[in-house]
């Protein structure tokens, strides 16, 4: 079984969702990028969701391209990053950690991409701009290297999309609330019910519902609706960018962001 697996197996067990915290690693240095991991975790969170800093991030909003900017500025290269994710593999060895990248970024690395992947422990890797319909050679290199390809739910999907979704992905589904950049401004639009029947049908991998996701009742509604969980990005990032000057603040609130948003995951 996945470490993916084997969390939707456990939360089942409790009657939870998931409550999946993104941050780009290396945002706002090193060593309290490091700490900001540890303390998402310790404070709950169910599994994490990274970004790898790159210089242009073409679907996110202006909060994570501030991330991506903080992280480059202080010296942030893969190779550092792919060290920081291999630490808190090495301290959480059950703990699911996926990326959530550009292609531009994989084909800079080439497609030896997953093998460093792979390496630092990591298990999903979502590219945010490769389409299932133009997917294949980036499917075949993650399998590979044993790590689960995840595609992107758009809540416009045809059925054929939802189809590809649902036969490439594995780990998890990442189902979009609504179409647009990211950013916690932007709230999620909820009526998700339908598109997760359609997931069901083409018997997909659980879930996640992403984009916009900024309050504990976001969570519960996603849940409500059918989902296995929940991703929040830009409110997470929001919380490091406001408290760049206050370290320890910055961490004590994003404990408390991340305690009250997985306390909703309960069904």
């Amino acid at each position: 079984m996945s470490r993916y697996e084997k969390m939707f197996a456990r939360l089942n067990e409790k009657k939870q969702g998931a409550f999946v915290p993104f941050v780009t690693v290396g945002d706002p240095n090193a060593e309290q990028s490091y700490k900001i991991m540890e303390t998402l975790v310790e404070s709950g969170a169910d599994a994490l969701e990274l970004g790898i800093p790159f210089s242009d991030p073409l679907a996110d909003g202006p909060t994570i391209q501030g991330a991506n900017n903080r992280a480059l500025e202080s010296g942030a290269t893969p190779d550092i990053c792919f060290e920081q994710i291999g630490k808190i593999r090495a301290k959480y060895p059950d703990l699911p950690i996926g990326l959530l990248m550009y292609a531009n970024l994989v084909f800079s690395r080439g497609i030896d991409f997953y093998a460093h992947c792979a390496k630092a422990g990591i298990d999903s890797v979502l590219i945010a701009d490769v389409p299932t319909n133009e997917s294949d050679e980036f499917v075949a290199a993650a399998e590979k290297f044993g790590i689960d390809p995840i595609f992107i739910a758009p809540p416009t999907a045809s059925d054929e999309t939802l189809e590809q979704v649902a036969k490439l992905s594995s780990g998890y589904t990442y189902l979009l609330s609504r179409s647009g950049v990211t950013g916690a401004e932007t709230k999620a639009n909820m009526p998700v019910g339908q598109l997760l029947e359609r997931l069901n049908q083409y018997d997909a991998p659980p879930a996640l519902l992403g984009f916009g996701i900024s309050e504990p009742s976001q969570v519960k509604q996603a849940i409500e609706a059918g989902a296995a969980g929940a991703i929040s990005g830009s409110a997470v990032v929001k919380i490091i960018e406001t408290n760049v000057e206050q370290p320890q603040t910055m961490l004590d609130k994003l404990a408390e962001f991340v305690s009250a948003m997985k306390s909703a995951t309960q069904k």
